[in-house]
């Protein structure tokens, strides 16, 4: 080989060995300054739906360098930065991103240097625009109340969600308001409210001595009900009408907490908040000792699951920390699967695989939206970010301990928290943890998981196996041979795989190594195998696509479009959903749904005929009830009383109560159905987990039926 043929070999083997290497996301790079210490004295204004603040702030400097820089929300304008000094110094929006605050101090400083700077800075925080979060309203403020949730990022941060500091927060509201949040609450001081239209202010002080994301509050018409359940203080704040499950929630976080303490080792400090969050924003958020949970969901028999994985963001996102913004699939991802160790631990076995089945839809719906590892390529609590991190986060544990077997699976998890604990850890430090309990759990003569090639293939590509079989069966002296192929797409894919084979005696289960596109197996059975009777993946250990799978993910983007107003969009996803799996009832019905929010009656009336057409699973019966009635509203609108009458007569007829159905059936069988009366019987305090929410633009939520999705897809 030539000289030149040999450079050209390096060269090539060199970006060939870069090609292969571990993507990670081209996160920004680490601040020179981490924040330590906060002083922030806050002012909510209800008339102009604004905040006035002061905040102190201690920097402590990583590197050499004169430039602060922090992330503050672009609609508070700062106007002074002062040093510890008093001077004033130069700042600066970053033109490219105006999260970011650019402080000028006067020469570099060392590292390890400590710096003090004051900023003064005010501005509007009523809706969703120019949120850090894009699409969310992370903070508003409002005559009603007022929510600042930490991604808002209402006052000055460093190394957002990864940095740690302690704090005293001062919050100076409307008297009528009361104030729960993170840290330890004083108690209220009355202040003089700065016009006679505000009236009298109470400030409340937040005290944070532990170094944690803290930050995050909510105030308004709130009553403080102070419980206790398994020996752990739960304060809950709800509105007075809202404050009779005060202690049925208290028990819900009680139980996790017990649970999750046994499993990954007690918090130092198990103590709770937990509080109602108007709606209108997240779903549910979670800070240091605080549990939001919105008004839509304000029910602890249904949303006992999101609790237990606010609860587990307690270890998984405040006590161990994400390193970086890519890292958070150990935060977020691992507390999201927490829901199914919660729910197989208190409800069995099928309960936890009904939640792997919900984390593997609302994986599939943005899955090939960026690969785990690069996940500070998508904004926080985004769709996008719920399907990748959270939802096929959540499989990837689920997939990992499949790999390890339980009692590896909840030593590592147990030993993870032990050592990361009031620190921070990356996807890195998890996978070298993961292949250490591995090794040590292999049994005596066989090799351990593959955990390498698995984390490198899961972690950082996009891309699901969609399997198929191609087989023979051959009578044999013994009994019988099948002899067959497992193909599916990705041709990098290497996973242990379950088959089993249902004979007329016992089943029979082999495991086959899967590599690439196509891979052989035979399996000598004694009983003859049963026509059909091979499945691939029988307790739905990996993560696949199939076209149930995939028209379930499409129909859940068409509702989280829909929940948005988004109804052209979402018919759209329902019909994809019907171009996957035809006939499928709860993509007509809920594309009849969007049509009659649009006022097209007719292409309403047609979907839900359709859905009717089509004997539905079980878990989707209740769409049989909700389409005659909706047929029947139609039909009043459109002044055919008689029909209307005969629709809802068949709605009594199933006698399905789903969503309160025979109530309104029985309503309107009294009073024809009016644009814009109420009508439906929605629970007193709102909808079940994945119901479908009512967006600002469409009718009064008592107007539209509270149904619980086949799926609960979307945590936040």
């Amino acid at each position: 080989m030539t000289r030149r043929n040999k450079r050209n070999a390096l060269v090539l083997m060199a970006i060939l060995l870069l090609a292969c290497a571990p993507l990670r996301a081209q996160a920004p790079p680490p601040p020179a300054f981490l924040a330590d210490h906060y002083d922030v004295s806050a002012t909510l204004d209800t008339i102009t739906q604004s905040l006035s603040a002061v905040a102190k702030v201690d920097f402590k400097a990583r590197d050499v360098s004169s430039a602060v820089r922090v992330e503050l929300h672009p609609n508070l304008n700062v106007t002074d930065v002062k040093s510890a000094e008093g001077k004033t110094l130069g700042f600066e929006r970053d033109t490219q991103n105006p999260l970011n605050l650019i402080v000028n101090l006067p020469s570099p400083v060392a590292t390890g240097t400590k710096v003090t700077l004051t900023f003064t800075y005010a501005g509007p925080l009523a809706n969703e625009e120019n949120s850090p979060v894009p699409g969310v309203r992370a903070a508003a403020i409002n005559r009603d109340g007022a929510f600042l949730l930490l991604p808002a990022r209402w006052f000055p941060l460093t190394n957002y969600p990864s940095n740690r500091y302690t704090a005293t927060f001062r919050l100076n509201v409307p008297d009528s308001f009361a104030v729960a949040g993170t840290g330890k609450a004083s108690a209220p001081t009355p202040t003089p409210g700065k016009n006679t239209v505000e009236g009298n202010r109470l400030v409340y002080t937040f005290q944070c001595d532990t170094p944690a994301p803290h930050g995050t509050f909510v105030a308004g018409n709130l009553q403080l009900n102070p419980k206790q359940a398994e020996g752990i203080d739960v304060n809950v704040y709800a509105p007075r009408e809202a404050s009779g499950d005060a202690q049925k929630f208290a028990d819900d976080v009680a139980r996790s907490t017990t649970m999750f303490s046994d499993m990954f080792g007690p918090l130092p400090r198990p103590s709770f908040t937990v509080a109602q969050l108007p709606d209108g924003t997240l779903r549910d958020f979670a800070g240091p000792g605080l549990l939001l949970l919105s008004k839509r969901i304000w029910d602890p028999r249904s949303s006992d699951r999101t609790i237990a994985r606010l609860v587990a963001s307690q270890w998984w996102g405040n006590a161990v920390l994400p390193a970086s913004r890519g890292d958070v699939w150990i935060s977020d991802g691992l507390a999201r699967y927490s829901e199914a160790l919660y729910a197989e631990q208190n409800a069995g076995k099928e309960a936890g695989l009904k939640a792997v089945d919900e984390f593997a839809v609302g994986a599939l719906m943005y899955e090939e939206a960026a690969p785990i590892a690069q996940a500070a390529r998508l904004a926080p609590y985004s769709p996008d970010y719920r399907s990748v991190v959270m939802n096929k986060g959540a499989m990837i544990f689920h997939m990992v301990r499949a790999q390890m077997g339980d009692v590896a699976f909840k030593s590592l998890l147990h030993d993870f928290y032990v050592k990361y604990a009031e620190g921070s850890a990356t996807i890195e430090n998890f996978q070298a943890l993961a292949e250490q309990h591995a090794q040590a759990s292999a049994k005596a003569g066989q090799p351990p998981a593959d955990l390498r090639s698995f984390f490198a293939q899961w972690l950082n590509s996009t891309g699901v196996p969609d399997f198929t079989i191609e087989y023979v069966t051959y009578r044999t002296h013994q009994g019988f041979r099948v002899v067959g192929k497992i193909k599916q797409p990705l041709d990098t894919f290497h996973m242990p795989v379950d088959l089993r084979i249902d004979t007329e005696g016992n089943p029979e289960t082999k495991t086959i190594e899967v590599v690439g596109t196509e891979s052989e197996f035979t399996v000598e059975t004694f009983g003859r195998p049963k026509p059909g009777g091979i499945k691939i993946d029988p307790n739905n250990v990996v993560l696949k696509g199939s076209s149930t799978l995939r028209a379930r993910a499409a129909i859940a983007r068409g509702e989280e479009l829909a929940e948005q107003g988004r109804y052209y969009d979402a018919i759209g996803q329902y019909q994809r959903a019907l171009g996957i799996q035809p006939n499928r009832p709860l993509a007509n019905f809920r594309m009849g749904e969007a049509f009659f929010y649009q006022k097209n009656y007719q292409a309403a009336a047609n979907a839900f005929r359709d859905a009717l057409q089509t004997v539905p699973e079980p878990s989707e019966k209740w769409t049989e009830v909700w389409s005659h009635v909706y047929l029947g509203k139609i039909f009043d609108l459109l002044g055919q009383r008689a029909r209307a009458v005969n629709e809802y007569s068949k709605a009594k007829q199933t006698n399905d109560d789903t969503g309160g159905a025979q109530q309104v059936a029985e309503q309107l069988l009294k009073k024809p159905y009016v644009e814009g009366a109420i009508s439906a019987a929605t629970p007193a305090n709102g909808a079940p987990p994945g119901a479908a929410v009512v967006p600002p633009q469409a009718p009064p939520a008592n107007d539209r039926p509270v149904l619980k999705k086949r799926t609960d897809t979307s945590p936040n």
